[in-house]
């Protein structure tokens, strides 16, 4: 069947797929979805994929690619990959870093058939270095970065982030390096080897926090909703529930102040200047809590943003997509899947005016391109057979 291109942006580049779980994935997605010819490469053998292959994890991050399986094992499995890479542009992988160099696909071999290939290498904790050799997942690295130790309220314990924090950002860090891999091949003709991993991309997270450290030997503690430095910025009680307010800064504060007929508060030397509104947080936000249980979250809603003071309310997952600026975005993408009729997955996150990406396809079932891609790389059909007879596809 001929090949469905999500978007002419990146129709030119051909990847060769080989993650699985989250932060691979998150990352080849970035190439697939702006119209990349992704090729998955998946084991002969079935494997836990980290979730169900119909279920909403997997069919969101394999979104517009193409399946086949491969034995990379096996030395004709090892031939077929590496006959693929001479014309491919990129390889993603997110194995443990030893495991690329003895199927003997790490960079330097690839480099040997394709001088212009880019090997992007995703892992836990770095390609070398005491951890090298440590299994890497998520909350791992959230613990190891300091994600944990400032998420949660004061006294209460660490708390991960509900989300995979680490993993996505490990695998976008991918995409930008290999991105800028391929801006840099245009000058030189030559590929590299591009490297991310969770622990980094979970510090680089943090950013002030962690800066804070840096530079000033400060240690970040935990301050459950509230901005660590920036207050009043926090998460605060209404007659219905609970909203966030952002009202950091002399003006937004004063705008604050009088928009609900508390002028008092400017007055008040707690509150005066920003170190002391961050110093004096628990009894500030116990009179922003007295002053916005009075309304409905909606009501201060418009009131507040009517009268420029950052704020919103705080959803559930069901009240996030039925938001009319979320619908307005399209975030929400309907997609085609042969089998289970029509989903709806999470749009890319980057708008380009021209060349957009889009979900032009649901994710492929296990290895069902494996025939026309072959075919594509010079195979004949008795070949093809001849590898499926052997288990090498």
């Amino acid at each position: 069947m001929p090949r469905i291109t999500a978007s002419p942006a990146l129709s030119r580049l051909r990847v060769l797929d080989l993650t699985r779980v989250r932060a691979g994935p998150t990352c080849v997605k970035q190439f697939a979805d702006f119209g990349a010819d992704v090729i998955k490469i998946e084991n002969t053998e079935l494997e836990d994929m980290g979730g169900a292959r119909d279920g909403p994890d997997f069919q969101n991050l394999h979104r517009n690619k193409r399946s086949i399986t491969l034995n990379l094992k096996a030395p004709e499995g090892k031939a077929i990959f590496m006959k693929l890479a001479e014309t491919a542009d990129v390889v993603v992988e997110n194995y443990r870093p030893d495991v690329k160099f003895r199927l003997g696909i790490d960079y330097e071999s690839l480099k040997k058939v394709n001088q212009r290939i880019i090997l992007a290498s995703i892992s836990g904790f770095g390609q070398d270095g005491p951890y090298v050799k440590r299994p890497g997942f998520d909350q791992i690295a959230q613990g190891l970065s300091g994600i944990m130790s400032v998420t949660g309220a004061p006294g209460k314990g660490p708390m991960r982030v509900g989300a995979a924090v680490c993993d996505v950002t490990g695998g976008l860090m991918a995409a930008l390096g290999i991105m800028t891999a391929l801006l840099e091949r245009e000058t030189s003709g030559e590929g590299q080897w591009v490297q991310s991993n969770l622990l980094h991309a979970g510090i680089q997270q943090l950013d002030f926090q962690a800066a804070r450290y840096t530079m000033s030997k400060e240690v970040a503690e935990q301050v459950g909703n509230d901005h660590p430095t920036s207050m009043p910025t926090s998460a605060y009680t209404t007659s219905d529930g609970y909203m966030n307010v952002a009202a950091a800064g002399k003006a937004i504060w004063t705008r604050l102040c009088e928009t609900v007929k508390r002028p008092d508060l400017l007055e008040n030397p707690l509150y005066k200047d920003a170190p002391s509104r961050a110093k004096n947080r628990k009894t500030l936000n116990e009179e922003i809590d007295k002053i916005l249980v009075t309304r409905t979250s909606a009501e201060w809603v418009e009131i507040l943003n009517e009268a420029g003071v950052p704020c919103g309310p705080i959803y559930t997952m069901d009240q996030v997509f039925a938001d009319p600026q979320v619908k307005h975005l399209g975030i929400a993408t309907p997609v085609e899947h042969p089998k289970l009729g029509t989903l709806h997955l999470l749009a890319q996150a980057v708008k380009l005016s021209r060349t957009p990406a889009t979900i032009a396809t649901a994710s492929p079932e296990r290895g069902a391109h494996k025939d026309e891609v072959l075919a594509e790389a010079g195979y004949t059909a008795a070949e093809i057979e001849q590898f499926k007879s052997k288990g090498i596809i």
